[in-house]
């Protein structure tokens, strides 16, 4: 399973990055809004978790301009 985590917060991302790659999981990274979405349209991503607040996208606008697309893929929304 293919994981994107979009936090702009550098701590809290390798906390959640290491963690969840110790159960198995394959980790992006994304560190602003717009890094996210563009991950999110070239990669087969399983599930995003999305920060509220990020540079240059929130993550409001993140999840609409995903599901705008035909790509469907659980969002979970974090506010780290």
């Amino acid at each position: 399973m293919k994981i994107l985590i979009v936090e702009d917060e550098h701590g809290i991302a390798n906390f959640l990055k290491q963690g969840l790659e110790e159960e198995g999981y394959e980790i992006l990274v994304a560190n602003d809004g717009k890094r996210g979405y563009e991950i999110s349209q070239s990669q087969k991503i399983d599930l995003i978790l999305l920060d509220w607040i990020l540079p240059k996208m929130t993550g409001i606008e993140v999840c609409k301009s995903i599901r705008k697309t035909d790509i469907k893929v659980p969002i979970i929304f974090s506010h780290g």
